[in-house]
């Protein structure tokens, strides 16, 4: 796996990720659609999993209609992705996730619920399926995207806050567990992208001074181009300059 380049006039070297094979969830939009176009542009082989498919084709992007929150559809989509991709995962990039806003005594049951089962067991649900793979080659690198919400509570996000506590202790357990093995695991945590998360905000909407979904997708790549013994362990974002 020692594919490295030294970059002109420094001193520091890069992981090469052509022909990696990287699985990137809720990849339709946003973060996760920056990504997979990002890992294709460096020569990765993207299999995307997710609801909603995205509106671009690319060789060597293959999307896996699937459900992160339930464990058959995930058992289901990685079964075809074995005999498509054979039994290679060199990156995973947990992006799934969604958030309701609200007061924490108002909010519908069906919305936090179904946070946690996005947000939390989806993240369960991919990486058992991808862990075993990566233990067998010894080889790996997982990002899972939380929040600055998984850093500090704030109102009305107590529900999606929590969720997203439970990635950050997920992660950080997952590093010191898989790290003798040869797999890197990053925490993600990034503060208001421009995205369609704000769709189900009532008092915020998406506005151009939010970073953008592209910039913080680069920054996830950089640290997947990390040398083998180098782990980053966690990314936090913020906009400068807020509205």
């Amino acid at each position: 796996m020692k594919s490295w380049q030294l970059c002109s006039h420094t001193t520091f070297y890069i992981m090469q990720l052509q022909n990696k094979i990287a699985v990137v969830t809720g990849v339709s939009k946003g973060i996760g659609r920056a990504i997979v176009e990002q890992l294709l542009s460096k020569g990765c082989i993207v299999a995307g999993l997710g609801k909603n498919e995205p509106d671009f084709k690319h060789e060597n992007f293959h999307f896996f209609s699937t459900d992160v929150r339930v464990l058959k559809s995930v058992e289901e989509s990685f079964e075809v992705f074995r005999k498509l991709l054979d039994e290679t995962i060199h990156i995973l990039v947990n992006n799934a996730g969604l958030g309701y806003f609200g007061n924490f005594d108002e909010m519908p049951p069906e919305q936090f619920y179904e946070m946690y089962e996005v947000n939390v067991y989806g993240i369960y649900h991919v990486c058992r399926q991808v862990i075993p793979v990566m233990k067998k080659s010894g080889y790996g690198h997982i990002v899972n995207i939380s929040s600055i919400a998984g850093l500090e509570g704030m109102a009305q996000i107590g529900g999606y806050a929590g969720s997203k506590h439970a990635v950050k202790g997920i992660t950080d357990s997952l590093f010191r567990e898989l790290r003798d093995s040869g797999i890197k695991v990053t925490g993600v945590y990034p503060g208001s992208v421009q995205t369609d998360f704000f769709n189900n905000s009532p008092g915020i909407k998406a506005h151009d001074k939010m970073m953008q979904a592209v910039d913080v997708a680069s920054q996830i790549v950089h640290a997947l181009e990390t040398p083998d013994n180098f782990n980053v362990n966690d990314i936090v974002f913020r906009p400068l300059r807020v509205k």
